[in-house]
């Protein structure tokens, strides 16, 4: 039995469409830098998702939902790998900040304090904060 056999469907289903969050972050301008690619592959690899998929993610990324979290660690942990996508070129654009915006609501965030989490998480990534400090600060 391989490594990848011990989880099941769904937390390979949700691996997978956390990082199509990530690819739509870095396609959201129509381009991936080579930052973004770099941080894409990382996550493909600590994701366990192998080289055919990651092509046939970025082919279609609209065939992949937002699948939220059911924990708060959870979707502290995806707010920041969303966090540090958008800054993995060093610019955090226009089309960016709002497909970051949908992507935080659609983690189960308050709508009324998506601009505000938002905000943080910059923030907390601009100072390098590492995950554990990152969700440290949101709690």
């Amino acid at each position: 039995m391989s490594f990848s056999d011990l989880y099941s469907h769904g937390f390979k289903a949700r691996n997978r469409d956390h990082f199509a969050a990530i690819v739509k972050i870095a396609l959201s301008d129509g381009v991936i830098s080579a930052e973004e690619e770099a941080f894409i592959n990382r996550t493909a690899i600590n994701l366990e998702i192998d080289e055919t998929e990651v092509e046939q993610i970025k082919s279609n990324i609209e065939d992949y939902p937002i699948n939220p979290p059911a924990t708060e660690q959870r979707r502290l942990e995806r707010l920041y790998d969303l966090t540090r996508m958008i800054f993995a070129d060093h610019i955090a654009d226009e089309a960016e900040l709002k497909l970051m915006h949908r992507l935080v609501i659609g983690l189960g965030f308050p709508a009324d304090q998506a601009t505000s989490i938002i905000n943080r998480a910059f923030e907390l990534i601009q100072k390098e904060s590492d995950e554990d400090e990152f969700v440290a600060a949101f709690k």
